[in-house]
């Protein structure tokens, strides 16, 4: 079955602080924001080049990671679920992003103990893939799980390690067919599907983003580019390398729903 086609998006312009990031397994870099604006720009571009109408809400200058709308909500075709972000510098975000979201659709709540954050979630038609990972407890999977069941979705604990998310090391560019770093993510889970691991030189390249017909692929990975069109899959390349010195991805930069 066809994923229904995707007509809206929210991102979130950079924050001044952005130097000021969570990190966890890269090494902290110089940031050159102008270029960073400008590789975020290009994104927003692609995204409505592909159909999308984007709303950019403005930059939160005191919340580094704001930027990286998809970790405070998960947005499903019936509800969204404001997260209980694992880093305590990025708990605000979720309460920001929240008055953009209730207008869209209704709004559920992960309270403590528990945590998770939106990018360690890969929903799968109306399975959700969840990372156990240093952002997300067994309690926020518990709690998601309660709030998602009794609209017909199934919830998969995947253990993450090495990495940050889940959807940094993997994700799903086409129907059945799944791109994958598997050193970083339990395979296990995922035996039904086809799998594409990524090539050894390009460990970031299973973070890719599936939107209507094309798949957005980071331009540090051109190996994995190619190994994705080679199942001929119309793919674009997008330079996102100041966001990957945040440990971001292409889909953390986006909050997309139809």
């Amino acid at each position: 079955m066809n994923a229904p086609r995707i007509t809206h998006g929210i991102v979130r312009k950079i924050s001044r602080s952005l130097a000021n990031c969570e990190l966890l397994h890269v090494t902290r870099q110089t940031f050159d924001l102008e270029l960073a604006g400008q590789q975020h720009a290009a994104y927003v571009a692609a995204l409505e080049a592909a159909g999308v109408s984007v709303s950019v809400l403005p930059e939160e200058p005191e919340l580094p990671d704001s930027t990286f709308v998809e970790d405070p909500v998960i947005v499903l075709d019936e509800i969204a679920v404001l997260c209980r972000l694992g880093a305590a510098s990025r708990e605000p975000e979720a309460d920001k992003i929240a008055e953009h979201i209730a207008g869209i659709r209704a709004i559920h709540r992960i309270i403590p103990p528990g945590t998770i954050e939106g990018g360690d979630v890969l929903r799968i038609g109306k399975t959700l893939f969840v990372g156990i990972s240093s952002r997300t407890n067994g309690e926020g999977i518990r709690q998601l799980e309660t709030i998602v069941s009794r609209f017909g979705y199934r919830v998969v604990g995947v253990k993450v390690n090495g990495c940050l998310h889940l959807k940094t090391g993997v994700t799903s560019p086409a129907e059945g067919l799944l791109v994958a770093n598997t050193d970083w993510i339990d395979p296990a889970p995922f035996q039904r599907f086809e799998i594409l691991r990524v090539p050894d030189a390009e460990p970031w390249g299973a973070n890719t983003l599936a939107v209507n017909g094309t798949v957005f692929a980071a331009e540090s990975s051109p190996q994995t580019a190619a190994l994705l069109e080679s199942k001929g899959l119309h793919v674009k390349r997008l330079a996102i390398s100041e966001l990957q010195k945040a440990e971001a991805g292409l889909t953390c930069l986006s909050v997309l729903y139809f």
